[in-house]
């Protein structure tokens, strides 16, 4: 862009990720003081430009990927951060993904901290327990392992069934676009759409509904019409723009200003941040803030992740813990999905995926049913 000082010219310069709208114009004239006025305003506009670029070196990877039965090529997204920074070694990312491969019929013991799998049992066997046997099941397990009394165990049914990822190639593709034209980053897209009612149309306890599963008020004051006879949450390219304006108005800024108060250096490309940036658009920024405030992290990263997800505060609890961590082993699911249909010579930055080598649980013995258990208290049915 030339620098005139001698002519007037109007610019307009709109940055859909900061949510900032500049005009100035350049007048003409000859005066030192106009010249000056006007340098610093471009200095000023260079310096605030400047994090954008950077940030935009560093943007996720839209590909194209052409699924079976798919007259169409589908726009997705991939990172390779998630794999140089071994998020997909983690625990708690092995433990989703055996969930997300398993039938209902199946339930995995796993502890609560690291979701690490102890061992599975019939979903059906489980269900039918009472409240005190399941809680004497659970102990006489950790008694078995010769683990402390006070360590949380959680029992989790597979849930192969629900995470179908396949159905939900069709609304990635179309926010993928979205996102793009809004400035956001379709990763968010993705990883959402993963997670929230993958492939279907669900309405949660609280009344949050849709592919994206917006709240009412949210989706209201981000431009959608919500009705009794109309629910525009309901449609895909409608709600993907009023979450990616909830992402750029909300989420993404509430998510800097906390880091930011809580004085820890970030880079917005990178997977903590935008699992932070998840979080605040699942449980709200306050009570990110109030969980952030109880762990009180010196750094961020994987460390700060591990904590966030053995941690509670308020309505910060067990789903929330688990929202980051369901998002990143769809995403990984989702990579894999996604190799089996590629060419044969992928595009650059996409290596091949590895598969993720989960650990044989051990069978506890049979001599430690939960009814006798339950029994040798005097309890027994």
């Amino acid at each position: 862009m030339p620098l005139c000082l001698f002519c007037t010219k109007e610019r307009y310069f709109f940055n859909r990720t900061d949510s900032f709208f500049v005009h100035y114009t350049w007048k003409s004239s000859f005066s030192v003081w106009y010249n000056i006025r006007n340098l610093l305003r471009w200095l000023s506009l260079l310096l605030l430009c400047m994090p954008v670029v950077l940030c935009a070196q560093h943007a996720s990877e839209v590909v194209e990927v052409q699924f079976p039965g798919d007259s169409l090529s589908r726009r997705v997204v991939h990172d390779q951060q998630l794999y140089a920074e071994k998020w997909d070694t983690l625990s708690q990312i092995r433990f989703w993904h055996k969930i997300m491969n398993s039938p209902p019929e199946v339930s995995f013991i796993n502890i609560a901290a690291t979701r690490q799998i102890l061992d599975s049992i019939p979903t059906e066997l489980y269900d039918g327990l009472s409240s005190l046997e399941k809680k004497v099941f659970k102990d006489s397990i950790l008694v078995y392992r010769g683990m402390p009394m006070d360590t949380r165990v959680y029992i989790t049914a597979g849930k192969g069934h629900y995470y179908n990822h396949r159905a939900v190639v069709p609304d990635i593709d179309k926010a993928v676009e979205v996102f793009l034209e809004e400035g956001v980053d379709p990763w968010y897209a993705q990883a959402i759409l993963l997670i929230e009612s993958p492939g279907k149309l669900r309405k949660s306890s609280a009344g949050a509904y849709g592919p994206f599963q917006l709240l009412r008020g949210v989706a209201i004051r981000n431009g959608l019409t919500v009705n009794r006879e109309v629910d525009e949450r309901a449609d895909v390219a409608r709600a993907a723009w009023a979450t990616a304006r909830f992402m750029r108005r909300v989420c993404i800024p509430e998510t800097r200003r906390l880091l930011k108060d809580m004085g820890l250096a970030f880079d917005e490309s990178s997977v903590w941040f935008r699992l932070m940036v998840l979080h605040v658009y699942h449980a709200g920024a306050g009570n990110v803030r109030g969980v952030m405030r109880t762990i009180n992290p010196q750094q961020g990263g994987i460390p700060l992740v591990n904590r966030l997800w053995q941690t509670q505060y308020r309505r910060f609890g067990n789903s929330s813990q688990n929202y980051s961590q369901i998002a990143l082993a769809s995403l990984i699911e989702f990579d894999r999905l996604v190799s089996l249909y590629q060419d044969k010579q992928p595009k650059e930055g996409i290596p091949p995926l590895k598969p993720i080598a989960l650990p044989q649980p051990t069978r506890i013995p049979h001599a430690i049913p939960a009814r006798p258990v339950v029994s040798s208290f005097g309890r027994g049915m």
